[in-house]
């Protein structure tokens, strides 16, 4: 059992993962950043911070936003379809995507956003007052506040309350390793398929990215789900995805579920059009013809690209309109009711019925 983390004063907590440097510097080891920190100052992400000792997390218990959700938001498909999360994030970002989503969250500074205290204690509370089946980490990337959601996830799991973690993966494998034996499910953000990519416009790198992947559904016993946002004429030719989905298929399985997503235009990217529904139509055709059973298409008005099939009988097992569900094809062990295929993922008997419903909480 991890140690929970040192408390120094409201919403200053004593990081894990750092080293002191010759220089005097501190060096985060977190994420494959690997900010060199001098007393005083924070790193990329803007909520690790060096100090006289050490590195502290300036975002613990403070949060920019309370909501429950709907699952399949996240998205997951293949983890309690129906069932209710509540969302939550803090600031700054470890990346430097110039077509973030969020980035009135993610480049964020603390004083920006974080209005919100919550302690780990409370956050699990207002999930089982808000009948919240699980608690997400998102809107801005986990990583970076690891410490916080690992303890709100222990909490969580002594409840019974399942945990999800939306991220970009970009993390360390030690680090890497602590965060994930703490959550029951993630959504990664596979943002592209080159280096270049992820260099000019998330100011990554790939590689890091891959090898989290590749750890989760390898090393983990994490429920496991991909998302790419295409974005035209950066990440959607059909080459490029071609090679995701052959990747995909050999280093994660074909039973893993993969979302093209729509992008819209936003932060750095406001002159890029959004994604063409035909697009999003023919990436997913890509990906299922290369092998990969089950594969989504998002923030799109798309049933069919929306809905789960049997890889087996192709038969519908679970409608979907947006974040309503429909015909329920999945028997009370999660296999198709028509060829007894089992459906990969976690399944209650019966869907929920939470729908498209949104809930703020306040504390």
């Amino acid at each position: 059992m991890v140690k929970q983390t040192d408390i120094l004063e409201p919403g200053i907590a004593r990081a894990k993962w750092w080293h002191k440097l010759p220089d005097g510097r501190f060096q985060c080891d977190l994420c494959p950043r690997e900010c060199k920190i001098p007393k005083g100052k924070q790193g990329f992400c803007f909520i690790r911070e060096a100090r006289e000792d050490g590195i502290v997390l300036t975002s613990y218990g403070r949060a920019s936003g309370f909501c429950v959700d709907p699952i399949e938001k996240k998205p997951l498909n293949h983890f309690y379809p129906g069932t209710s999360v509540l969302s939550f994030g803090t600031a700054g970002c470890n990346l430097g995507c110039r077509f973030c989503q969020n980035w009135d969250i993610s480049k964020a500074r603390i004083a920006d956003r974080l209005t919100s205290y919550a302690t780990p204690q409370e956050i699990v509370e207002a999930a089982i007052e808000s009948r919240s089946r699980n608690i997400a980490f998102t809107y801005n990337d986990p990583v970076i506040f690891a410490e916080y959601a690992i303890d709100c996830a222990i909490e969580a799991h002594k409840k019974g309350i399942k945990t999800v973690a939306v991220t970009a993966g970009y993390i360390n494998p030690e680090p890497c390793e602590e965060f994930f034996e703490y959550m029951d499910a993630a959504n990664v953000d596979l943002k592209a398929f080159t280096d270049e990519f992820y260099r000019k416009l998330c100011f990554a790198k790939l590689k890091p990215i891959l090898d989290t992947l590749v750890w989760i559904k390898t090393k983990s016993k994490v429920w496991l789900e991909v998302t790419t946002l295409l974005i035209p004429g950066y990440n959607d030719s059909e080459e490029e995805i071609k090679e995701l989905s052959k990747w995909f298929v050999e280093n994660l399985g074909d039973e893993t579920p993969l979302h093209f997503t729509a992008f819209h235009p936003d932060f750095k990217l406001e002159n890029v059009p959004g994604t063409s529904p035909i697009t999003l139509k023919k990436a997913r055709e890509i990906a299922i013809t290369i092998g990969i059973k089950y594969v989504y298409t998002g923030n799109v008005n798309d049933i069919e690209g929306q809905s789960t099939y049997c890889p087996a009988c192709k038969s519908l097992v679970i409608e979907r309109n947006w974040y309503d569900l429909g015909y329920w094809g999945l028997d009370e062990k999660g296999c198709c009711k028509k060829c007894g295929y089992k459906i990969a993922g976690h399944f209650d008997p019966k869907p929920g019925g939470w729908g498209r419903r949104v809930a703020r909480v306040y504390f």
